[in-house]
């Protein structure tokens, strides 16, 4: 995954996008009625229930927009929360927690959305050594937000990017000429780039699997697309030769069967892709 600093940045980016995106040259319903000095206060009030996620990604569009806009926390990102709970109160100028308002609730939604789904994924791999994995499947420009939340939700980061991991699927195999050749291609780029990126191949059968362990060297197999018996069966295989997962229309019927034929991770575009937002609304006070 990308360092700290770079996920920051990246919550900067596109934290200043998207105001200039709901903005533009400004917010004229609220100038247009609302004094310039006018101070106002407001509530975070959950109409559903799951995991609240984009608590502190709220402030810091709050502060983006008006660093002197106060905000006082009641449930901290993680929590699980239900209809009527009252997340935070932010206080300051009217216009500036106006102008906020759009982006924080789009944000908290969506992300409180994928954390309840992720948390649920979770649960279902309880007393497994089993951990849920997300993917690129984000929405576009907003993938940093996304894969916070899947953390707040109990899952991990898969790659944050192409630029950050190695990952050989089907077409880069084909492309370029098969497993054996795709992965020693790929060493020595790393060699010659002189990266240090771990490296991922996708396996479509029992021989690829086998393929694979022969070039040594990979972080993980990704076993896409496996039924129950041929993934046992590619465990065992693998052994303690390297990490393990599983992929490909991995549900909430099946994912703890998968995970109990003892994969190290399952990876699901769902968490991300196939989510419905959680109801939050800002309410004056």
């Amino acid at each position: 995954m990308i360092s700290e600093a770079q996920f920051q940045d990246e919550l900067q980016i596109l934290i200043s996008n998207a105001i200039r995106e709901d903005v533009g040259d400004g917010d004229h319903s609220s100038l247009a009625c609302i004094p310039v000095s006018a101070q106002g206060k407001a509530k975070l009030l959950v109409k559903d229930e799951g995991i609240i996620a984009g608590v502190e990604f709220a402030k810091m569009i709050f502060h983006f927009v008006d660093p002197q806009l106060q905000i006082e926390t009641f449930i901290k990102d993680g929590s699980a929360v239900k209809y009527g709970d009252v997340v935070f109160h932010v206080a300051g100028s009217s216009q500036s927690i106006l102008k906020a308002e759009r982006l924080v609730l789009n944000s908290m939604q969506r992300m409180s959305a994928i954390a309840t789904k992720t948390s649920s994924y979770v649960k279902l791999l309880e007393g497994t050594n089993t951990k849920i994995l997300d993917t690129r499947k984000t929405t576009p420009g907003f993938r940093v937000a996304e894969k916070w939340a899947v953390k707040l939700g109990g899952g991990e980061n898969h790659r944050f990017a192409l630029y950050d991991m190695i990952m050989l699927k089907d077409n880069h195999i084909d492309f370029a000429g098969g497993i054996t050749l795709a992965i020693a291609k790929t060493k020595e780029y790393l060699r010659e780039q002189n990266r240090d990126l771990k490296i991922i191949v996708e396996a479509r059968g029992i021989d690829e699997v086998k393929e694979i362990i022969i070039c040594e060297g990979v972080y993980r197999i990704l076993l896409d697309n496996f039924d129950y018996e041929t993934t046992r069966e590619a465990v065992a295989l693998i052994g303690d030769k390297c990490l393990t997962e599983s992929s490909g229309n991995i549900n909430e019927d099946t994912i703890r069967k998968y995970a109990e034929c003892g994969v190290n991770y399952i990876s699901s575009g769902a968490l991300t892709h196939s989510i419905y937002n959680m109801d939050l609304s800002l309410k004056a006070i």
